[in-house]
């Protein structure tokens, strides 16, 4: 069996997708990065968990973006449609797309590369680099965060039907059960977190000096010439696109 990558070639890969996309400035281009997350999450068979999950982040953004820039785009002069101060416009509704597929880039690469990896093996990873460990805590808890919240609000739905909770088919009811989950779910996060910061003291987690780890990560020569190249090709890119618009304003 082939061995896993190192979760930092993934890191890479992914940030270095992320500024060229943002370096490149074009729809098409990401457009092609959004597919391209999708068609990589088909082939690992996480399909459904990386939609789901951008679905939930993109849906309202879209939405936001469309009413905002496509109905109240101040640049706008091409009127397409008109409703009092209400206009839709084709600058408008073009930015409103460029932004959105930008972000859905986004969202998609970060979404696939947090489903990919082992968080442990990320922290472990980080802590080989010599980086703070509380660079590692962060972004570790910043993957696990959903997760995290998704069981809890689980724990919480499933005592709350156990008490004699109903929740009916209605908007109103399932208003009124989000009311009532909200409460012991951020609660329960906050006595969690006071929990995980105890634990941490206690392992010396701010302790200097030097720091071991039982966890091996597999790496190699050729992951690490692959993470050194794809960083100087995102360098690169937000050089080529400093000078492109240091050479479009000097003509202008």
């Amino acid at each position: 069996m082939a061995p896993r990558l190192n979760p930092l070639t993934l890191l890479a890969a992914a940030a270095a997708v992320l500024v060229i996309t943002t370096a490149a400035a074009n729809w098409a281009v990401s457009l092609t990065v959004a597919a391209g997350a999708v068609a990589l999450a088909a082939a690992f068979g996480r399909t459904r968990r990386v939609l789901l999950a951008g679905g939930a982040i993109l849906a309202p953004f879209w939405l936001s973006l469309l009413v905002m820039h496509g109905l109240f785009y101040p640049e706008g002069r091409t009127v397409l449609a008109g409703w009092g101060p209400a206009r839709v416009t084709a600058e408008g509704l073009g930015f409103a797309v460029d932004m959105g597929l930008r972000t859905s880039a986004f969202v998609l690469v970060l979404m696939l590369f947090s489903f990919s990896i082992r968080v442990p093996d990320l922290v472990a990873s980080l802590d080989a680099l010599r980086l703070p460990p509380q660079f590692g805590y962060v972004l570790a808890s910043t993957l696990m965060l959903a997760p995290i919240i998704s069981a809890r609000l689980q724990k919480v739905r499933q005592a709350q039907e156990s008490r004699g909770l109903v929740v009916e088919q209605g908007l109103v009811s399932r208003l009124k059960a989000v009311r009532l989950q909200m409460v012991p779910l951020v609660l329960g996060l906050v006595h969690d977190a006071g929990i995980r910061a105890q634990a941490l003291d206690a392992r010396g987690f701010r302790r200097a000096g030097p720091r071991t780890s039982y966890r091996e990560v597999h790496d190699s020569t050729a992951q690490r010439v692959f993470r050194l190249a794809v960083l100087l090709l995102a360098g690169a890119a937000v050089a080529l696109r400093i000078v492109a618009s240091t050479s479009g304003g000097g003509s202008a």
